[in-house]
Protein backbone atom coordinates (compact mmCIF):
# COMPACT_ATOMS: atom_id res chain seq x y z
CA UNK A 1 0.00 0.00 0.00
CA UNK A 2 2.83 2.31 0.64
CA UNK A 3 4.21 1.92 -2.63
CA UNK A 4 0.99 2.94 -4.84
CA UNK A 5 1.90 7.03 -3.66
CA UNK A 6 5.66 6.60 -4.85
CA UNK A 7 4.71 4.91 -8.09
CA UNK A 8 1.96 7.75 -8.92
CA UNK A 9 4.52 10.16 -7.96
CA UNK A 10 7.57 8.23 -9.94
CA UNK A 11 4.76 8.33 -12.83
CA UNK A 12 3.66 12.16 -12.62
CA UNK A 13 7.68 13.23 -12.23
CA UNK A 14 7.93 11.29 -15.35
CA UNK A 15 5.44 12.89 -17.54
CA UNK A 16 7.25 16.26 -15.89
CA UNK A 17 10.02 15.74 -17.37
CA UNK A 18 9.10 13.83 -20.75
CA UNK A 19 7.31 17.43 -21.27
CA UNK A 20 11.30 19.24 -22.11
CA UNK A 21 12.22 16.66 -24.29
CA UNK A 22 10.53 18.67 -27.39
CA UNK A 23 7.58 16.68 -28.05
CA UNK A 24 4.30 18.51 -28.02
CA UNK A 25 0.66 17.51 -28.72
CA UNK A 26 -1.29 18.39 -31.69
CA UNK A 27 0.78 19.23 -35.35
CA UNK A 28 3.39 21.20 -36.24
CA UNK A 29 3.32 23.28 -39.20
CA UNK A 30 6.74 24.11 -41.23
CA UNK A 31 8.46 27.23 -39.78
CA UNK A 32 7.53 28.62 -43.21
CA UNK A 33 4.34 28.00 -43.06
CA UNK A 34 3.55 28.64 -39.30
CA UNK A 35 2.15 32.16 -39.89
CA UNK A 36 -0.76 30.95 -42.39
CA UNK A 37 -4.26 29.87 -40.89
CA UNK A 38 -6.67 30.38 -43.61
CA UNK A 39 -5.77 28.18 -47.22
CA UNK A 40 -7.38 29.09 -50.44
CA UNK A 41 -7.32 25.89 -53.24
CA UNK A 42 -8.37 26.61 -56.65
CA UNK A 43 -9.12 23.80 -58.80
CA UNK A 44 -5.51 22.49 -59.59
CA UNK A 45 -4.64 22.46 -63.91
CA UNK A 46 -4.97 19.73 -65.84
CA UNK A 47 -1.39 18.77 -68.03
CA UNK A 48 -2.99 15.65 -69.13
CA UNK A 49 -5.29 14.29 -71.60
CA UNK A 50 -7.32 12.45 -68.11
CA UNK A 51 -10.72 13.86 -67.91
CA UNK A 52 -12.03 14.89 -64.44
CA UNK A 53 -8.55 13.92 -62.63
CA UNK A 54 -8.15 18.21 -61.50
CA UNK A 55 -10.98 18.51 -60.14
CA UNK A 56 -10.83 15.00 -58.56
CA UNK A 57 -7.16 15.83 -56.65
CA UNK A 58 -8.25 19.16 -55.82
CA UNK A 59 -11.42 17.71 -53.62
CA UNK A 60 -9.65 14.95 -52.11
CA UNK A 61 -7.00 17.20 -50.97
CA UNK A 62 -9.21 19.41 -49.48
CA UNK A 63 -11.11 16.66 -47.43
CA UNK A 64 -7.91 15.62 -46.15
CA UNK A 65 -6.37 19.19 -45.46
CA UNK A 66 -10.51 19.64 -43.20
CA UNK A 67 -10.05 16.23 -41.84
CA UNK A 68 -5.91 17.31 -40.42
CA UNK A 69 -7.27 20.45 -38.85
CA UNK A 70 -4.34 22.26 -39.83
CA UNK A 71 -5.50 24.88 -42.39
CA UNK A 72 -8.89 26.52 -42.43
CA UNK A 73 -10.29 26.15 -46.36
CA UNK A 74 -11.45 29.34 -47.29
CA UNK A 75 -12.05 31.55 -50.44
CA UNK A 76 -9.15 33.09 -52.05
CA UNK A 77 -9.85 36.79 -50.88
CA UNK A 78 -10.11 35.78 -47.36
CA UNK A 79 -6.93 33.66 -47.61
CA UNK A 80 -3.45 33.95 -45.95
CA UNK A 81 -2.49 32.00 -48.86
CA UNK A 82 -3.26 30.01 -51.88
CA UNK A 83 -2.03 27.06 -53.46
CA UNK A 84 -2.16 26.70 -56.87
CA UNK A 85 -1.28 23.14 -58.05
CA UNK A 86 -1.54 21.42 -61.21
CA UNK A 87 -1.78 17.54 -62.44
CA UNK A 88 1.24 16.71 -64.73
CA UNK A 89 1.47 13.15 -65.47
CA UNK A 90 -0.98 10.59 -65.34
CA UNK A 91 0.88 6.57 -65.78
CA UNK A 92 -0.56 3.13 -66.31
CA UNK A 93 1.41 0.35 -66.32
CA UNK A 94 1.05 -3.07 -66.05
CA UNK A 95 1.90 -4.40 -62.47
CA UNK A 96 1.05 -8.39 -63.08
CA UNK A 97 -0.15 -10.41 -66.41
CA UNK A 98 -2.31 -13.40 -66.71
CA UNK A 99 -0.18 -16.38 -66.10
CA UNK A 100 -1.43 -18.00 -69.40
CA UNK A 101 -1.06 -14.78 -71.93
CA UNK A 102 1.74 -12.18 -70.47
CA UNK A 103 0.60 -9.37 -72.65
CA UNK A 104 -2.46 -9.21 -70.94
CA UNK A 105 -2.39 -7.35 -68.14
CA UNK A 106 -4.52 -8.90 -64.79
CA UNK A 107 -3.24 -5.93 -62.27
CA UNK A 108 -2.39 -2.23 -62.98
CA UNK A 109 -0.82 0.24 -61.44
CA UNK A 110 -1.81 3.98 -61.85
CA UNK A 111 0.62 6.68 -60.93
CA UNK A 112 -0.52 10.35 -60.21
CA UNK A 113 2.07 12.89 -59.98
CA UNK A 114 1.56 16.81 -59.05
CA UNK A 115 3.52 19.89 -58.34
CA UNK A 116 1.99 22.93 -56.60
CA UNK A 117 3.48 26.08 -54.98
CA UNK A 118 1.88 28.34 -52.16
CA UNK A 119 1.68 31.93 -52.86
CA UNK A 120 1.70 34.52 -49.96
CA UNK A 121 -1.65 36.66 -50.70
CA UNK A 122 -0.17 39.90 -49.21
CA UNK A 123 2.84 39.96 -50.81
CA UNK A 124 2.52 37.89 -54.01
CA UNK A 125 5.78 35.52 -53.86
CA UNK A 126 6.28 31.72 -52.96
CA UNK A 127 6.32 30.66 -49.95
CA UNK A 128 6.34 26.68 -50.32
CA UNK A 129 6.91 24.17 -53.54
CA UNK A 130 6.57 21.26 -54.25
CA UNK A 131 5.79 17.99 -56.05
CA UNK A 132 3.53 15.20 -54.74
CA UNK A 133 2.92 11.30 -56.48
CA UNK A 134 1.00 8.40 -55.74
CA UNK A 135 0.52 5.40 -56.78
CA UNK A 136 -2.67 2.78 -56.59
CA UNK A 137 -2.74 -0.84 -57.98
CA UNK A 138 -5.81 -2.45 -59.07
CA UNK A 139 -7.28 -5.83 -60.15
CA UNK A 140 -8.93 -5.04 -63.63
CA UNK A 141 -12.30 -6.83 -64.33
CA UNK A 142 -14.62 -7.25 -67.43
CA UNK A 143 -14.93 -3.18 -67.04
CA UNK A 144 -11.31 -1.78 -67.14
CA UNK A 145 -12.90 1.93 -67.33
CA UNK A 146 -14.17 1.57 -63.93
CA UNK A 147 -11.40 -0.45 -62.56
CA UNK A 148 -9.10 2.55 -63.59
CA UNK A 149 -11.27 4.96 -62.47
CA UNK A 150 -11.09 3.33 -58.96
CA UNK A 151 -7.14 3.24 -59.31
CA UNK A 152 -7.48 6.76 -59.84
CA UNK A 153 -9.72 7.72 -57.17
CA UNK A 154 -7.40 5.55 -54.81
CA UNK A 155 -4.38 7.63 -56.31
CA UNK A 156 -5.63 11.05 -55.34
CA UNK A 157 -6.82 10.23 -52.19
CA UNK A 158 -3.02 8.61 -51.42
CA UNK A 159 -1.57 12.26 -53.24
CA UNK A 160 -3.72 14.57 -51.24
CA UNK A 161 -2.49 12.42 -48.06
CA UNK A 162 1.25 12.98 -48.79
CA UNK A 163 0.48 16.67 -49.99
CA UNK A 164 -1.36 17.47 -46.86
CA UNK A 165 1.77 15.95 -44.62
CA UNK A 166 4.07 17.91 -46.35
CA UNK A 167 2.10 21.59 -45.92
CA UNK A 168 0.70 20.56 -42.12
CA UNK A 169 3.61 18.64 -40.92
CA UNK A 170 6.41 19.38 -43.07
CA UNK A 171 7.27 15.79 -43.92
Amino acid sequence: MTKLPSLIALGFAGLLLSNCAGYTLGGQKPTHLAGVTKLAIPTFENQTLEPRIASLVTNALIKQIQMDGSYQIVPEDEADAVLNGSVISVNRSQFRSNRLNVLRTSQLQMTLSTQFTITDTTSGRPIHKGTSSASSYVILDSNVQNSEAQALEDAAQRLSGTLANEISEGW
